[in-house]
C-alpha cells in the first residue's frame, strides 16, 4: 500500500471519527461555534488528501498536502480548546489528538519526500 493511499484511508477514518464528535458535541454538549470549526477543519484533512492524490503534478501534490497539513494544525487546536474548555473529556481528547498527530507526520513525511 502506498503512502498516498494509506494517508487518504486514516484521514477519512478520522473525518469520521471528527463527524461523531461533532454530533456528540451538538447534542450532548450543546456547543455549537467551536463544534463547526473542529468539525470543518478536521473533515478538511482528507479533502485536500483526496485532491492532492489527482493532483496534475508532483508540485500540485504537495501543495495540497501542505493544506491538508494545515488544516491538520488548524484541527489539533480546536481539540485542544474543546478539552480545556471541558467540551470534551481526556480520555476523547488523547484519542482524537493522537490520531491528528499520527496524520501530521505522515503528510509531513510524505512532503519531504516529494521535495527529494
Amino acid at each position: 500500500m502506498s503512502n498516498d493511499s494509506v494517508i487518504k484511508k486514516k484521514s477519512m477514518e478520522f473525518a469520521k471519527r471528527i463527524v461523531g464528535l461533532y454530533q456528540y458535541l451538538c447534542r450532548e454538549q450543546r456547543e455549537f461555534v467551536m463544534s463547526k470549526q473542529v468539525l470543518r477543519s478536521g473533515t478538511s484533512i482528507g479533502a485536500n488528501v483526496a485532491e492532492a492524490i489527482y493532483g496534475s503534478s508532483r508540485k500540485d501534490f504537495a501543495a495540497k498536502l501542505q493544506i491538508a497539513r494545515k488544516e491538520s494544525a488548524e484541527t489539533l487546536y480546536w481539540l485542544e480548546l474543546l478539552h480545556e474548555c471541558a467540551y470534551l473529556p481526556d480520555k476523547n481528547f488523547q484519542s482524537l489528538y493522537g490520531d491528528c498527530k499520527e496524520l501530521m507526520a505522515l503528510l509531513t513525511a510524505t512532503i519531504k519526500a516529494c521535495e527529494e
